[in-house]
């Protein structure tokens, strides 16, 4: 069984910044490819971003060039930076756990966290 924990929502103008982080914890060694999907009222969970354990990464073409994935394998700790915030961007995000590829990454699948709300509202 995985845990994981986000922190780093909140509420940012359009423009703005914010970083994500995801602790995982329990049987985290297993899951070699972590991420991030969002959520936004009356809509489907959606990738954000997910990056294995050698780094490799798949981006949403909503969140590329304006987002940067990353993680600290020694902390079972994956990020999401956050720049120039748009209203759409506006959802529950959540962290995700899983074992395999990031080509899994249009399947919901494998641990999650609870979710943390990013707001951008001006």
């Amino acid at each position: 069984q995985v845990q994981l924990v986000e922190s780093g929502g909140g509420l940012v103008q359009p423009g703005g910044s914010l970083r994500l982080s995801c602790a995982a914890s329990g049987s985290a060694a297993s899951m070699n490819v972590m991420g991030w999907y969002r959520q936004a009222p009356g809509k489907q969970r959606e990738l954000v971003a997910l990056i294995s354990s050698d780094g490799s990464t798949k981006y949403a073409d909503a969140v590329k060039g304006r987002f940067t994935i990353s993680r600290d394998n020694a902390k079972n700790t994956v990020y999401l930076r956050m720049n120039s915030l748009k209203p759409e961007d506006t959802a529950v995000y959540y962290c995700n756990a899983r074992r395999g590829s990031i080509t899994t990454a249009t399947i919901l699948l494998g641990s999650w966290g609870q979710g943390t709300q990013v707001t951008v509202s001006s």
